[in-house]
C-alpha cells in the first residue's frame, strides 16, 4: 500500500510540472537603443520604431543607453476591452 502511495505522489509531481509554466513571452523585438529614460524605452529596428514602457519590476541587465543594442522580449496584455453594441442586423430585401 505504501509503494502505490508513492507512485501516486509521484506522478502527481510529474503531471503538475507538465501543466506548470512561465507566461507566455514568445513576442520579442531586437534594434538599437535610440532613446532610454527611468520608464519608457525607444527601439529602432531598419526603418521601425517600437516605444516600450517598463518599471522596476522589469528585468534590465546591463545598462540601458542610446547607441547599445538590445533584445526586448514582451508580453501582449490587453488593459481594457470594451464592447460596443453589435451593429443592426439589415432587413431582407423583398423581391
Amino acid at each position: 500500500m505504501k509503494r502505490v502511495l508513492i507512485v501516486v505522489g509521484l506522478l502527481l509531481v510529474v503531471v503538475a510540472f507538465a501543466f506548470a509554466r512561465a507566461p507566455k513571452s514568445d513576442y520579442q523585438w531586437t534594434g538599437t537603443v535610440l532613446e532610454a529614460d527611468g520608464d519608457h524605452l525607444i527601439v529602432q529596428k531598419g526603418e521601425e520604431k517600437w516605444e516600450f514602457a517598463y518599471d522596476k519590476d522589469t528585468k534590465v541587465t546591463g545598462e540601458l543607453k542610446a547607441g547599445t543594442k538590445v533584445t526586448v522580449k514582451y508580453l501582449m496584455k490587453a488593459t481594457s476591452i470594451e464592447v460596443k453594441e453589435a451593429p443592426a442586423k439589415a432587413a431582407p430585401k423583398k423581391k
